[in-house]
């Protein structure tokens, strides 16, 4: 609850910043005499921002299950289910979370961790990793998972999308108002063409440069995921061990809207930089390096 506090409490600090900014460089005076509401550019940006960042997340346990398959296994007589339920309500147990639901899903190795609560979340595994890797291997990832859902990452990630997606539709429409109003002298009373084209063409580019912020957060989550995984586990090795095995094995495809939740992605080139996950490689050093 303390996050969800935080993620209202963000919402109204973005919105009062960005009035003030307005304000300070004179904006307010522009935006008026063109027939823009300042209040209302705010409470547009404000839904549209935040409003399907919170949606997403409120919806994301349903959602996630649906888009993988996963079969919550939490009541399971098979020995190999009740084992992954053991490891998770262990982990959670030492991580002062209440017990998640516990899934399993077809698929290439891969785990994710999902809902709007620490304490109502869901783990999932995938058939490929438990087929493919050690039950060491497999309990450091659930641990993985397991500290996504103590650190609260999820709301976190949705709190900074958030934001992100307020700045892109506040900023996008100011600077159409401006190119339109000012560059292209439209005097008529409403938004021209200009308005048009520029919004569309900023909320592209600012979108671009949003999800190059929100992907750099998330490779800094992964880093600290690992890093409690190792907690939970007692030492590093294990978890080193998984994240080497994960780099020599296809992750497949997962669902799109399920990508960042996941523990493995194969970034690579200019495509890294928009990446949810970093290189194996850097993972391991981080994780080796680190107290």
């Amino acid at each position: 609850m303390k996050r969800i506090a935080l993620f209202l409490l963000t919402n109204v600090a973005v919105m009062v910043v960005l009035g003030i900014a307005v304000n300070l460089l004179g904006l307010n005076h522009f935006l008026s005499a063109s027939g823009i509401d300042l209040g209302s550019l705010l409470g547009f940006s404000l839904v549209m921002g935040f409003g399907g960042a919170i949606i997403s997340l409120l919806m994301s346990k349903p959602m996630a299950k649906m888009s993988t398959g996963a079969q919550v296994i939490n009541d399971s007589p098979d020995a190999t289910h009740q084992w992954l339920v053991h490891t998770v309500a262990r982990f959670a147990q030492s991580a002062g979370i209440a017990m998640p639901e516990v899934a399993i899903y077809e698929g290439a190795p891969n785990a994710f961790a999902t809902g709007a609560f620490k304490n109502s979340a869901l783990v999932a595994v995938s058939t490929g990793l438990v087929q493919s890797m050690t039950r060491e291997e497999v309990e450091a990832v659930i641990g993985h998972e397991v500290a996504h859902v103590a650190n609260g990452d999820m709301v976190t990630m949705t709190l900074i999308q958030g934001v992100m997606n307020t700045f892109v539709v506040f900023l996008s429409r100011v600077i159409g108002y401006v190119v339109d109003r000012i560059i292209l002298r439209n005097d008529r009373e409403g938004p021209g063409i200009g308005y048009i084209v520029t919004t569309i063409v900023m909320d592209l580019l600012l979108g671009v440069l949003a999800a190059l912020i929100v992907a750099w957060f998330s490779r800094q989550r992964e880093f600290r995921a690992d890093a409690g995984a190792a907690g939970l586990m007692g030492r590093k090795q294990p978890m080193i061990n998984a994240l080497a095995r994960l780099g020599g094995l296809d992750p497949g495809e997962m669902p799109k809207s399920m990508q960042a939740m996941g523990i493995s992605a194969r970034p690579g080139g200019l495509m890294a930089l928009f990446s949810t996950h970093p290189p194996m490689e850097e993972r391991i050093a981080r994780l080796r390096g680190s107290a």
